[in-house]
């Protein structure tokens, strides 16, 4: 005879339910915590690690920022380097995606939560094609550092030899397709400002991690451009705009400063200027000294941070496509306009509504950690601004200002990063409560502007 067992609910026995933002910063916070644990071990460091400076390594590396409070070169041993590059990829390509290759190599199905939560940490508008994106994402990612570790073990493997060659091309591979921004020399890559294959491999690593995973395959099935969609050509067009306006500026601001280009030969300085146009929307890389730079030079970088890199991209930011929608939804205003129409194509109220939140959001979440290192750092508030959108854009490029944060600072800092790699949207998913309600109340006048 069967007996039958009911599973009452009680104080002891409540289950949680969780939507897919939550599993996915919860899965993210699990990786953090696994990274800071091992960057702690006694084989990670070189000498004592602090358990504040562990953990603030780890979330740096996991959410491909590059901000450290200490030299990753000298102060960690080759293990904890490793651990360092392993979550760098982990965390630039996504954990959810490593999770779904593991699951597809056990030859197991991947249900709709599962999906969901891709969907999820892709940024995608539907779950359709997911797993597809996620074995061409990781494909593609494979294809592109190798060929970019072989280009740069040709410039580094005659100087460093073999071993230390090959080494230091894979981790600034990583790093650098990733944007995460960390390197293995005290001074970045500023020995390198005029190097021509330095120069270019890491640029196009960068651009290529930083325009969006969509689009690269989008470009690899589409072939022709009237096939690509809406996304892909935006993407495109708008990242070589915002680039080469970069370059021109940062060129022309810091041509007589003789603490950046103003001590270079001319075509240094054209190395220098193209390489510092396009690390600062998330890589943060440089090859110039970026506490020495021109205030108007460290301006217009914060914008190019805070803006960031592509949507479903190993960058940050509040997105590129973000801020070419709130621009076109402005003129649309300007004109008298009702739709908001990008390449004859329109736009969805929803879309804009979503992309205004993104950046209202975001500009919350920098203005309120200013304030916090405003009231515990003493550093001009220039610096502070400029170090919390950097961690918040998740670019890793600093005045200066990591190596001497006090704890509380750190505390910031790492809130931060975190809150900046999976993003506004998905904290405020998180938090809020779906009300399904379908009431309609009446119109009402507000006086703005």
């Amino acid at each position: 005879m069967a007996l039958k067992v009911e599973r009452r609910s009680s104080f002891f026995y409540h289950p949680i339910k969780l939507n897919p933002p939550q599993i996915l910063a919860l899965v993210f916070l699990a990786l953090v915590l696994v990274g800071g644990v091992l960057l702690k071990l006694p084989i990670a460091a070189e000498e004592h690690m602090s358990w504040i400076d562990a953990f603030f390594t780890a979330v740096s590396a996991a959410t491909v920022t590059g901000l450290v409070t200490v030299d990753p070169g000298s102060a960690f041993t080759l293990f904890g380097q490793i651990v360092i590059l392993f979550l760098i990829q982990v965390g630039g390509l996504g954990i959810m995606s490593f999770a779904v290759l593991v699951v597809l190599m056990l030859g197991k199905r991947i249900g709709i939560k599962q999906r969901l939560i891709m969907q999820e940490a892709l940024n995608q508008p539907s779950i359709g094609g997911v797993i597809r994106l996620v074995r061409n994402l990781l494909l593609f990612s494979l294809i592109i550092e190798s060929i970019a570790v072989f280009f740069l073990s040709l410039r580094w493997v005659p100087d460093l030899g073999w071993g230390k060659g090959i080494y230091y091309s894979i981790f600034h591979t990583i790093a650098a397709y990733n944007n995460a921004g960390f390197g293995l020399w005290p001074d970045n890559l500023t020995r390198y400002v005029g190097d021509p294959t330095v120069n270019l491999v890491i640029t196009l690593l960068i651009i290529t991690g930083g325009i969006g995973f969509t689009v690269l395959v989008d470009l690899w099935y589409s072939r022709k451009w009237r096939n690509l969609s809406l996304h892909s050509k935006i993407m495109i067009i708008s990242t070589i705009l915002v680039n080469l306006v970069s370059i021109l500026l940062i060129y022309a601001f810091e041509y007589n400063n003789p603490h950046t280009l103003g001590h270079l030969s001319q075509s240094d300085k054209i190395w220098a200027a193209y390489f510092q146009g396009i690390s600062p929307r998330t890589a943060g890389f440089n090859t110039i000294d970026i506490g020495s730079m021109r205030q108007d030079s460290i301006l217009f970088t914060i914008m190019l941070m805070f803006i960031g890199a592509g949507s479903t991209s190993t960058g940050g930011g509040i997105k590129l496509t973000t801020f070419i929608v709130i621009i076109f939804a402005v003129v649309t205003f300007l004109r008298g306009k009702e739709d908001t129409t990008i390449m004859k194509r329109t736009i969805r109220n929803t879309v804009i509504f979503r992309a205004l939140a993104i950046a209202t959001i975001s500009m919350m979440l920098v203005f309120g950690g200013a304030i916090l290192l405003a009231m515990t750092e003493k550093a001009p508030f220039l610096n502070i601004l400029f170090e919390v959108v950097s961690a918040f854009g998740t670019v890793g490029l600093t005045m200066g200002l990591t190596f001497h944060l006090t704890f509380f600072g750190k505390i910031v800092i790492i809130c931060i990063m975190f809150l900046g790699k999976i993003g506004p949207l998905t904290l405020a998913f998180s938090i809020a409560k779906p009300n399904k309600a379908n009431i309609r109340y009446p119109d009402g006048e507000v006086f703005t502007g």
